[in-house]
C-alpha cells in the first residue's frame, strides 16, 4: 500500500510538514521517492508515526524520539536501554511518593510550648538521636534553621520541626539523604503537609497514567517491530 504524506498526517490531526520533518529526524524510516521526486510512505511508516506518538506520553518527546532513531538504527538494545531508564524513573518517582504517603502517616503532629523557639538540645531529645544527626541533616540541605542574632543559637521554627520529624520517619525507613531531600521539597512547595494531600493524589494520577502509557507506547512498539 503506497501512502503520502496527508495519509499519514490526517490520522493524527497533523500537518504534512511535521510527518516530513519526523522522517528527517529519523523517527519515521527514510521514505521512497516516486519518479517525481514525491514522498511515498507505506504500512511501516503508519505504524512508526502511531508508535511514536504512544510513547511521548510515556517517555517524553525527546526520549520517544530517541527511542524511535534507535529501533530505525537498528539498534534495538538502545532502544531497550532507554525504556529501562524510564521504568526505572516511573519506579524512583513512585517510591519517594510512597515514602511521602507513609511518612505523613506517621507523622505526628508538633508539640511546641513555644512555636518557633525550638533549640537543637531538646529537639533532638524529643527524637532520641544526637545533635550530631541534625546538624549532619543540616550540612546536607535537609532542614536549614535560622540562628538566633543575639546567642548564635540554632531555633527550629514550626516548619523546621514538621520537617525534621519527616527527615526523622524517612530516615528510619532506610531512605537516604537525597531522597529526603526530594521528598521534603515536595512538602514545602504544597505548602505542608495538609496541603500536599491533593498533591498527593493528583501525583499518584499522574505516575498511574504514565504506567498506563508505558503499557500502550510497549503494545504500539511491539507491534512496530513486527511489521514488515
Amino acid at each position: 500500500m503506497r501512502l503520502r504524506p496527508i495519509d499519514l498526517a490526517r490520522e493524527h490531526g497533523l500537518s504534512t510538514q511535521a510527518v516530513r520533518n519526523y522522517e528527517e529526524a529519523g523517527i519515521l524510516p527514510p521514505a521512497e521517492r516516486s519518479p517525481h521526486g514525491y514522498r511515498v510512505y507505506a504500512p511501516r511508516h503508519a505504524a512508526a508515526l502511531r508508535t511514536f506518538l504512544a510513547l511521548i506520553p510515556a517517555h517524553n518527546h525527546a526520549t520517544a524520539g530517541a527511542i524511535m532513531r534507535a529501533v530505525n538504527g537498528g539498534a534495538v538494545e538502545e532502544a531497550l536501554r532507554l525504556i529501562d531508564e524510564s521504568h526505572a524513573q516511573l519506579a524512583g518517582d513512585r517510591s519517594t511518593l510512597e515514602a511521602v504517603e507513609g511518612a505523613l502517616r506517621d507523622l505526628a503532629p508538633p508539640r511546641e510550648p513555644e512555636p518557633g523557639m525550638t533549640l537543637i538540645g531538646p529537639l533532638a531529645h524529643r527524637l532520641g538521636i544526637r545533635p550530631a544527626t541534625l546538624r549532619k541533616w543540616e550540612r546536607a540541605g535537609l532542614i536549614v534553621p535560622r540562628r538566633d542574632p543575639r546567642t548564635g543559637y540554632r531555633v527550629y521554627s514550626s516548619a523546621d520541626v514538621r520537617d525534621v520529624l519527616l527527615a526523622h520517619q524517612l530516615r528510619r525507613g532506610g531512605h537516604g539523604l537525597d531522597h529526603i531531600a526530594r521528598v521534603l521539597e515536595q512538602v514545602r512547595t504544597a505548602g505542608g503537609p495538609e496541603p500536599l494531600q491533593a498533591t498527593l493524589r493528583e501525583w499518584r494520577d499522574r505516575l498511574t497514567a504514565r504506567g498506563l502509557a508505558m503499557l500502550a507506547g510497549a503494545a504500539e512498539l511491539d507491534t512496530y517491530l513486527g511489521t514488515p
